[in-house]
């Protein structure tokens, strides 16, 4: 998995965790990407701008203000977060399809259910990214401070 790098802006430190506020680097990093065969993610955002993101600070790791990171996010929370956006919705529109056809309505119907499955599992998909915790699984963590450049 791709990392992304950045600069601490500033640290929190709230309860028992500490986070970091770091300006993370714009550009493809992806030489796919880079190319123009990649997967297409960067034509949706300003992948040429510098943007801020929370981030966890990884145990053990001491850093500043102003301090490079390397901050990544497990492949595992990200596929978690792609069934979430995108697998929900499309589960609820089939499961919504199959069981108008099954129940033996016209085809109009079926394709009205199915939409109307798309929104149910977006509405279920939203909620469930509101919780806290939801979120928390989510948040890239800081893995390593970068040496400084002299």
């Amino acid at each position: 998995m791709e990392q992304a790098f950045g600069r601490v802006i500033a640290i929190q430190t709230a309860d028992s965790s500490r986070c970091a506020e770091v300006e993370v680097r714009g550009g493809v990093t992806c030489a796919r990407c880079a190319s123009g065969r990649g997967c297409g993610a960067a034509l949706l955002g300003a992948s040429d701008t510098n943007r801020r993101v929370a981030a966890r600070i990884g145990t053990g790791i001491e850093i500043q203000e102003g301090d490079e990171v390397r901050i990544e996010l497990s492949p595992r929370r990200l596929l978690l977060a792609s069934w979430l956006v995108y697998g929900v919705p499309l589960f609820a529109a089939l499961s919504a399809a199959a069981a108008a056809h099954f129940a033996g309505l016209q085809d109009p119907y079926t394709a009205l259910a199915a939409l109307s499955g798309v929104g149910a599992g977006l509405v279920g998909a939203r909620r469930q990214l509101r919780k806290t915790a939801c979120l928390q699984r989510f948040t890239p963590t800081i893995v390593a401070r970068m040496p400084a450049v002299r």
